[in-house]
C-alpha cells in the first residue's frame, strides 16, 4: 500500500438517500418520519421553472420548523449552468437554519465547478457568521464528470458524498435507453443460444467507488426509475453494494426499505466478520499471519474487510 493513507469518510449512516420536491411541502413530514438516513428536498430536476421560488421559501421554512431527527438534512440546488443554483445557495444560507447539513450539486464536470460552489458558500457563511459548515454531495451525470470523477473527489474538504445519476449521465454519454438504472434490454452477451444480461452501470460505479475510497468520500449508487419493480431494486443495490458502494437514493418511500435491507449488513455477515477478527488475533497471539475459518484461509487482508463489516454494523446500530 502506498506510504499516503486512504483517509476515512465522514461517519454517517448513509443507506437510504429519500427524495422529494420543494415544491410539495405536504410530503416533508412524512419525509421526516421515513427511515431514510439522508433527506434530499428538491429543487432541480423534479421542480418546475415556475415553481422553483416558492419550492426555494417552502424547503427554508421546512428546515426549522420540521423535526428531522438525526438524519442528514441536504437540499439538491439547481446545476450551474442555469440561472437558479447562486440563489439557492444565497437564500439557504443566509435564511436557513443550522440544522441545514449538506448541499447536492447536480451535473458537476470539473474540479472548478465545486470549487465555485465553495467560494459563494464560505463567503455567505463568513458574512453570515454560520458556525456549522455546510458539506457537498455531487453528482457524476455526464460524460465529463466521470472522465474528472477523480479530481472532483478532491476537490474540496467539504466534499462527503458522490452519487450516480444515471439518467443525465446515460443521455451525456449518447446511450441508447431510456432506463434509470437496471439492466437494460439490449445489453446482453450470447452464449449458446442463451441471453445474459450484464450491467451498463459497472464501469462507472466502480470508477466512482475508486475515486472516493481513494479521497474519503462516501459513493452512493443513484435512482432505480422503475419504483414497481422491487426486486430490480434490491438487485441493482446488491450490485452496488459488492462493489462498495454504501447506499442508494429512493425516489419513492417504498424504496427506504429495500435500500435499508441491502445496505445493512445481516447479522449473519457481523458474527462472520467477528469470528474471523476474533480468530486472527488468537493467529497472531502465535506470531501466525494467517489462519484458517469455516475451511478457508484467512490472513489480514481478511481482517480488513472484516473490520468494514463491523463498523458499518456499529454505525448503524449506534443511530
Amino acid at each position: 500500500m502506498s506510504f499516503r493513507i486512504q483517509p476515512a469518510p465522514v461517519a454517517r449512516p448513509n443507506r437510504c438517500q429519500l427524495f422529494g420536491p420543494g415544491s410539495r411541502p405536504a410530503i416533508f413530514e412524512k419525509m421526516a418520519a421515513s427511515a431514510a438516513d439522508v433527506i434530499n428536498l428538491d429543487l432541480e430536476d423534479s421542480v418546475a421553472p415556475d415553481d422553483k421560488a416558492q419550492a426555494r421559501k417552502n424547503i427554508i421554512e421546512a428546515i426549522g420548523d420540521i423535526d428531522w431527527g438525526r438524519k442528514t438534512l441536504s437540499v439538491r440546488i439547481n446545476g450551474l449552468d442555469t440561472p437558479y443554483w447562486y440563489r439557492d445557495v444565497v437564500d439557504l444560507l443566509e435564511n436557513a437554519s443550522d440544522r441545514l447539513d449538506q448541499i447536492m450539486i447536480p451535473k458537476v464536470g470539473c474540479a472548478a465547478d465545486l470549487y465555485a460552489v465553495d467560494a459563494l458558500v464560505t463567503a455567505v457563511e463568513r458574512a453570515k457568521g454560520r458556525v456549522k459548515p455546510i458539506s457537498f454531495e455531487v453528482i457524476i451525470e455526464s460524460a465529463a464528470g466521470i472522465a474528472h470523477v477523480e479530481e472532483i473527489a478532491a476537490a474540496s474538504p467539504r466534499l462527503q458524498a458522490m452519487s450516480l445519476g444515471a439518467a443525465d449521465f446515460a443521455a451525456s454519454m449518447g446511450m441508447a435507453t431510456t432506463g434509470i438504472g437496471g439492466t437494460q434490454e439490449n445489453y446482453y452477451m450470447l452464449r449458446e443460444g442463451q441471453k445474459y444480461w450484464s450491467d451498463p452501470w459497472h464501469w462507472a460505479q466502480t470508477a466512482i467507488v475508486a475515486a472516493c475510497r481513494t479521497h474519503g468520500v462516501l459513493p452512493v449508487d443513484g435512482p432505480f426509475g422503475d419504483f414497481s419493480d422491487d426486486e430490480g431494486f434490491r438487485a441493482q443495490a446488491l450490485r452496488s453494494a459488492t462493489l462498495g458502494m454504501v447506499g442508494k437514493w429512493a425516489i419513492h418511500p417504498k424504496q427506504v426499505a429495500l435500500a435499508n435491507e441491502v445496505f445493512t449488513p445481516s447479522a449473519e455477515a457481523v458474527a462472520d466478520a467477528r469470528a474471523i477478527l476474533a480468530a486472527m488475533e488468537e493467529a497472531k497471539k502465535s506470531g501466525a499471519g494467517a489462519t484458517t475459518y469455516k475451511g478457508k484461509l484467512i490472513d489480514i487482508a481478511s481482517m480488513r474487510q472484516a473490520e468494514v463489516i463491523v463498523r458499518q454494523a456499529e454505525l448503524i446500530a449506534g443511530q
